[in-house]
């Protein structure tokens, strides 16, 4: 199996679709009430889906890239605000942490080899 997409509710498509945008996503479907975005590298996409009740927003959405520590000054230029520094974490992965207007919690990373074999990697099976 291969994860295919991730879809996220938001309270308002054209803020939230700009938002990514601006991050750097690539907009592939747009509706009033749905959007899809391709990421820059690789094939994975994820989409938004309008959502007027409430929600909660506990999912962390995780976004990979090799130069994290230069993509954060580039979207600081652009205004976008950060709750977290790139910061080496316990787990050895680098992240930096920011929300999207709806409130989730995104974090940029960049894990390398440790992303799928960090030293304490199991393998567990059915």
């Amino acid at each position: 199996m291969n994860l295919n997409q991730i879809t996220l509710p938001v309270t308002d498509m054209e803020i939230s679709t700009k938002f990514y945008r601006d991050l750097g996503f690539t907009h592939i479907v747009d509706t009033p009430h749905y959007a899809r975005f391709e990421c820059p590298d690789g094939d994975s996409t994820f989409s938004l889906s309008l959502d007027r009740g409430e929600f909660d927003c506990g999912t962390v959405i995780y976004f990979e890239h090799e130069q994290l520590d230069e993509l954060v000054e580039a979207l600081k230029v652009k205004g976008f605000v950060f709750i977290q520094e790139p910061t080496d974490q316990s787990y050895l992965w680098r992240e930096a942490v920011l929300h999207d207007p709806s409130g989730h919690k995104i974090k940029l990373y960049w894990a390398g080899v440790n992303r799928v074999n960090p030293p304490w990697r199991v393998e567990i099976r059915s």
